[in-house]
């Protein structure tokens, strides 16, 4: 094919033949810059997944997930954050691993740390959407947020959610779904993590969107004893707490909401008592709080 092109040439005039050249040349350049360039890109591409991993598998951040490039980079995902962030542009750049200030450590300090604070507040809008969701889930499929320390609660995985949106205000607390109640972490570097880098929706959407995660509420609780008898102030607060109990499974049986709590079935009869039920506890109570505080100590 190279002699065919050779010969192509030498019939034509020499002006054709200086194009064909010209134009070869410049397309070679054209490739050899692309290459270039496309190559680059991938080296930076590497170098920022390689950054943005080592900082998610860095003690005192397993709470965290992977941002994608994409979110990261879309400037819209980031409105209103300049306001909260101090250096916003070189933190940006040092997330996105371009920032090649050459500053003084305190500053570079300064900088890191408003990077760290950047990328917790797109993290936090980051895991309401699909894919952070998704993100998030395997890890509380793992356990990696821990489990729930109440013991009638059987290990139920926890998830991390803030008490306020607004940075600087509480540090990330722990949910359980089973109890209904918030913990706070065991590890100190996890204790120090602003609540607002996971916000206040994140736990609520999770159970929303995936709804076969929902637990089966428990009605489980310890009760104490002396000898086997039930301690006389907590057995009036259990039944106290039953009687609540019954009226909100009746409450919702009208509206046709069955199967909240766990052990329902077995508690329609106590329910289909009506309402002479709960006005033979509420004697009881009255009773009870008739005979002082010095029978609170008392045994049943």
């Amino acid at each position: 094919m190279a002699l065919q092109l050779a010969n192509f040439i030498l019939s034509v005039d020499n002006y054709v033949a200086d194009f064909i050249v010209t134009l070869y040349e410049r397309v070679a350049r054209l490739m050899s810059s692309y290459a270039r360039s496309h190559e680059s890109y991938r080296s930076w591409v590497s170098e920022w997944v390689s950054a943005v991993a080592s900082f998610i598998s860095s003690r005192g951040n397993e709470y965290f997930c992977e941002i994608d490039e994409d979110y990261l980079t879309d400037r819209f995902n980031l409105t209103g954050l300049n306001a909260d962030v101090q250096y916003y542009q070189y933190a940006l750049d040092l997330v996105t691993d371009v920032f090649d200030l050459d500053c003084e450590d305190d500053m570079r300090e300064q900088i890191e740390k408003s990077a760290r604070h950047l990328y917790g507040l797109v993290h936090a809008r980051y895991i309401t959407t699909t894919r952070g969701l998704a993100k998030m889930l395997d890890k509380y499929k793992k356990g990696d947020f821990g489990k729930c320390p109440r013991v009638l609660c059987t290990s139920h995985p926890l998830l991390p959610t803030g008490m306020s949106d607004n940075p600087h205000i509480q540090s990330v607390k722990l949910y359980c779904a089973r109890c209904e109640d918030l913990y706070n972490p065991k590890s100190s570097r996890h204790a120090q993590i602003d609540g607002a880098y996971f916000g206040t929706s994140f736990t609520n959407i999770l159970y929303q969107v995936y709804p076969a995660l929902v637990p089966e509420k428990t009605k489980e609780r310890y009760e104490p004893r002396v000898f086997g008898f039930r301690v006389h102030a907590s057995a009036a607060l259990g039944r106290w707490q039953d009687g609540r109990r019954r009226e909100m499974c009746r409450r919702l049986g009208r509206c046709g909401v069955v199967g909240v709590f766990a052990g329902e079935e077995g508690d329609e009869e106590e329910v289909g008592e009506g309402e002479g039920g709960e006005e033979e506890m509420e004697v009881e109570e009255e009773e009870e709080g008739g005979r002082g505080e010095g029978e609170m100590g008392m045994v049943e």
